[in-house]
């Protein structure tokens, strides 16, 4: 494990000044579909002064996450408060340890040095990179020890480059395996951009992670970014190629953690295994995606909202299946423009291991298998292509599957889930048991 200089170590108590022109860190706005009582679209806007940039976010209504209090304030902000900043200049070798709270901005040009933030459990932490540069072997860039949040934020118009090119090396206490490695949570903000390349993962936290605006281009032998508790983006341009999750969260300690939330953003995923995995839920309210996977996106219950997506599959295009007890097995669409494109084979456009409900949106599908639910699939509102022609109702591809939904009908169901929106719509009737690979 590489150690070959001298720590630089930071232990001056900074004041963190006051941040201008916050917005609210969450709205909310509501709509209602032809058909079905579905969530509103996600508005996510930035709105700029003189000495501030902040991203503001509204977050659909009748979500299956509680978004009312996911990002603060400071969260939002795209630029620091640098009046009592205390400035790093980067030396290769020499490590840089961070033990209290302020503002820190960091340049230059090295090998071989980890960030380390070991602070009080109370301190809030910002790292502002401009123009920064790291590549080590076999160690983390930043390593977030202890503090209440961190924050990443890139300066406007700089490039900076984290890089860890060999093996991690592991302790007797921690399986540190990330380019940025979070034991608290931690925050990506700013108006520049971050190249991360990883042997292993690229961005860890094992509390929350937001992402709230900034470029990142991450190429990854694991997960592009990956958060124990949660993955939260309220806006930022991603380009991830990942060996494993483009985006990934999962937590085994609780079930009911585990989630990925997108308000908008532009997302250009490229994964071996998934584009977007959230094990409790996955709920995107916004944002222009680009996934080529072996699946796009899974969780136990996923609601689409709003957002352009486009998918290239080779298993499942859009997959709910039993990952949380919290959660009951939920795949559902309320708005967006939604294009599947799916590889031959035993592949399915839109699977659920439970119930499949479509309320609104567009939906173009091209498939040998557009359908495969396991309980009560409802075509309640929105447009949905097959091959080139538009369906009125869920033509199941699994034989013995559960309850089609005939599109018309007095009464509007709801979903079954805790926390759960909206699933609308009118109650289906039986609908026809097709063989696999029958569709309309």
């Amino acid at each position: 494990m590489k150690r070959i200089g001298t720590a630089l170590i930071l232990s001056t108590a900074l004041a963190v000044g006051a941040f201008t022109g916050c917005a609210s860190a969450a709205t909310t706005s509501s709509s209602t579909s032809a058909q079905a009582s579905s969530s509103a679209a996600a508005v996510v806007e930035s709105s700029s002064s003189a000495s501030s940039t902040t991203t503001t976010v509204a977050s659909a209504t009748g979500g299956v996450l509680d978004t009312s209090d996911m990002f603060t304030d400071r969260d939002l902000e795209q630029t620091a408060d640098t009046t009592n900043a205390k400035t790093i200049t980067l030396t290769s070798g020499e490590d840089v340890q961070i033990t209290e709270e302020g503002v820190y901005v960091i340049s230059g040009t090295a090998t071989d040095v980890t960030i380390t933030v070991n602070a009080d459990d109370s301190a809030k932490v910002q790292l502002v990179l401009d123009g920064a540069s790291i590549t080590n072997s076999d160690a983390p860039a930043i390593y977030v020890v202890s503090a209440d949040k961190v924050f990443v934020t890139t300066t406007s118009g700089s490039t900076n480059t984290l890089a860890v090119t060999g093996s991690f090396a592991t302790t007797s206490e921690d399986n540190i395996d990330g380019v940025i490695f979070a034991k608290d949570d931690i925050v990506l903000n700013g108006l520049g951009t971050l190249n991360i390349e990883s042997s292993d993962n690229g961005i860890v936290g094992k509390d929350d992670v937001k992402v709230t605006g900034g470029t990142y281009n991450i190429t990854a032998a694991g997960h592009g970014i990956q958060g124990k508790d949660s993955v939260a983006i309220a806006d930022g341009t991603f380009t991830i190629t990942a060996g494993t999750d483009a985006i990934h969260s999962e937590n085994s300690d609780d079930d009911s953690l585990g989630y990925v939330y997108i308000a908008d953003g532009t997302f250009n995923l490229s994964a071996s295994s998934d584009g977007i995995e959230g094990d409790a839920a996955v709920q995107i309210d916004g944002g222009t995606f680009t996934i080529n996977a072996g699946e796009a996106i899974e969780g136990t219950y996923v609601q689409i909202n709003d957002g352009a997506i486009g998918i290239e599959a080779t298993d499942d295009g859009i997959n709910a299946t039993s990952k949380s007890s919290s959660y009951s097995v939920t795949l559902e669409i309320n708005g967006g423009n939604i294009t599947i494109n799916m590889a031959q084979g035993d592949t399915d456009a839109l699977d659920s291991n439970g119930d499949l409900f479509i309320n609104g949106g567009t939906v173009d599908i091209t498939a040998q298998f557009a359908f495969d639910f396991d309980g009560q699939g409802q075509l309640n509102g929105g447009t949905v292509t097959v091959n080139g022609e538009q369906v009125t109702e869920l033509t199941n591809s699994m034989m013995g599957g559960g309850m089609g939904g005939m599109q018309g009908g007095p009464q509007g169901g709801m979903s079954s889930a805790p926390q759960g929106g909206m699933s609308g719509g009118p109650q289906g009737g039986m609908g026809s048991m097709g063989s696999r690979g029958g569709m309309r």
